[in-house]
């Protein structure tokens, strides 16, 4: 098994380190830390010279080499002081410091679970059959129904038909004309509403109204439009 093996690698050389540093010098990732002992380095390659120069590579781990300047000392008052904890020093020469792990990288954001909300299809017109326009309705690319000029209001729930998040609405109106209009008045108008609503009583209220979209009966030329509903 390759990794107990390396780790034992590491254990014996370790244990011959105070022996070969009387014939040269112990190095750990390029800084010199003679006199450095009872310590162990994992996952260290170890080379040495022809001089018995000892070097060590070890990945994760950090050596620095500080002088340290005796502090004088004071005569002591009549009164002794209440002694001020000393603020943490930088390791004392020899010491060596394990390197911080690198931080882990932020996991990916969590695509969206299910749909929380309740999305309504609901028409409007000022007098059914006026604007001489049917509508289709696509929910991503699927063909969901007509919405005819000459019926009552329409209201759908369309969440089944909805994915979470981001979904493509597409209304096609087409103008059906079979011969005199019956009317050209802007006034006349076939509206459909998408949004977030709410059931109660028999009655749907939409919230937050999403989707607008509307013909009027002056309108002569057939229109398509795209939308993206994003459910929550």
């Amino acid at each position: 098994m390759p990794r107990p093996s390396a780790r034992i690698a590491i254990t014996v050389v370790a244990s011959l380190v105070p022996m070969l540093a009387l014939a040269g010098s112990v190095f750990l990732n390029g800084v010199k830390i003679d006199g450095v002992t009872n310590t162990r380095f994992e996952k260290a390659t170890v080379r040495i010279d022809a001089e018995g120069n000892i070097y060590i590579d070890a990945p994760g781990y950090a050596a620095r080499v500080t002088t340290v300047t005796p502090t004088p000392a004071t005569p002591s008052a009549a009164t002794p002081s209440t002694p001020t904890p000393p603020a943490a020093a930088p390791p004392d020469a020899g010491v060596v410091a394990q390197a911080p792990a690198p931080a882990a990288p932020a996991a990916p954001s969590a695509s969206p679970g299910r749909i929380t909300q309740r999305y309504w299809l609901v028409t409007e017109q000022t007098t059914p059959g006026m604007t001489d326009f049917d509508i289709d309705v696509y929910v991503n690319s699927r063909w969901l129904r007509r919405l005819r000029n000459n019926e009552d209001q329409v209201v759908v729930d369309i969440t089944s038909q909805l994915r979470p998040g981001a979904n493509a609405v597409t209304l096609i109106a087409r103008k059906q004309v079979g011969g005199s209009r019956r009317s050209t008045s802007p006034g006349n108008v076939f509206k459909v509403i998408i949004g977030e609503g709410n059931e109660g009583g028999g009655n749907v209220m939409i919230d937050t109204p999403l989707i607008r979209f509307q013909k009027t009966a002056a309108d002569v030329q057939d229109a398509t439009e795209e939308f993206t509903l994003t459910t929550r």
